[in-house]
């Protein structure tokens, strides 16, 4: 188990609510918490979204960001009383990659393409996926993103 904090967020867009996380994210790991502690930053912010019938990503997402291994065992606590620490278990995942700066769209084309690849014989989880980005908005080139597709548990 690994320590992040992590932020459920619900906006009109996915890239709205994206946006709105990795803020409030980056703001407690930057120092706004009860410590005033800058933690440093690890990668990748993680967001959980939710494609709805018509394969548009749902406003409503749970975004996460693995807190660095020395505030694992006491994490300094959140200002921001939307932010939670949490423990994660760690998972199987199928995963594709791609650059750019992301947007809904990227991601929708990117798990789809993975989707079809994998076709109906690998069990991952139909409802959810992760959306993942690595690098900081201030690097323009060369940038890395990630479509996680959770595989099932047997």
């Amino acid at each position: 188990m690994e320590g992040f904090a992590c932020v459920d967020t619900d906006s009109r867009s996915f890239d709205e609510a994206s946006r709105e996380a990795v803020l409030k994210l980056l703001k407690y790991m930057g120092g706004s918490n009860d410590k005033g502690v800058g933690m440093g930053m690890t990668a990748p912010v993680s967001m959980i979204a939710f494609p709805k019938a018509d394969g548009s990503l749902s406003g409503k997402l749970k975004a996460g960001l693995r807190l660095p291994t020395k505030f694992h065992v006491e994490p300094p606590k959140p200002i921001d009383e939307g932010i939670r620490i949490e423990d994660q278990p760690g998972m199987t995942v199928y995963s594709t990659q791609f650059g750019g700066y992301a947007k809904e769209a990227d991601y929708r084309f990117h798990a789809n393409r993975l989707m079809t690849v994998l076709g109906n014989g690998a069990p991952y989880q139909k409802n959810q996926y992760l959306c993942n980005v690595y690098d900081p908005p201030m690097k323009p080139y060369g940038r890395r993103n990630e479509v996680w597709l959770l595989q099932e548990e047997p």
